[in-house]
């Protein structure tokens, strides 16, 4: 257990006068956190990736546009499990719209929302049945909406904000109660 060496020292006579009270008294996963030097609990302060902003970006003039057009915004970036994530939810009236954004700067590669593929459809739908199964169903018409933001933060003229109302359907296997409540 404390075969590792620094110099010649075994490494753990090196840290005994600091840490040998704690040491005693962790289990050998956190003996091994405070042998090897390993920061585990440290904050990370690198900067989030420039996708990350940008979408995130993206994701604020999605949320502006919808106020604008009359939407409430019920949440954004509502995750319902590990995997799946919505970008935002709005109701409007007896209508309650899952919103997927896609921001990109050019369409050098196609529209932004091409890249609601197949798969990403489904994750959406999982998504939303999970949320709708959650919040017991409520009485109202249900869709999926893309928005596609066209521009970037550096950028000085606005975003292009393109609109996509229904989108795509639900899937059929996601089966929702029909006149629950009366």
């Amino acid at each position: 257990m404390y075969s590792r060496t620094c110099e010649g020292t075994p490494y753990f006579t090196q840290i005994a006068p600091l840490a040998k009270k704690h040491l005693l008294m962790r289990t050998y996963g956190a003996y091994r956190f405070i042998m090897f030097g390993v920061s585990l609990f440290k904050k990370k302060t690198e900067a989030p990736p420039r996708t990350a902003v940008v979408g995130k970006w993206g994701e604020q003039q999605a949320v502006a546009f919808l106020k604008a057009d009359g939407f409430s915004i019920i949440g954004c970036n509502v995750r319902q499990n590990r995997h799946d994530e919505i970008d935002i939810i709005a109701q409007k009236k007896d209508l309650l719209v899952f919103v997927e954004v896609k921001t990109r700067k050019r369409e050098d590669y196609g529209r932004p929302a091409m890249a609601v593929d197949k798969d990403k459809r489904h994750a959406l739908n999982r998504a939303a049945a999970t949320y709708l199964r959650k919040t017991k169903y409520p009485d109202m018409f249900y869709r999926f909406d893309v928005i596609e933001v066209l521009g970037s933060p550096e950028q000085a003229e606005p975003p292009i904000i393109r609109h996509l109302d229904d989108a795509f359907p639900f899937e059929k296997r996601f089966m929702f109660p029909v006149g629950c409540k009366k």
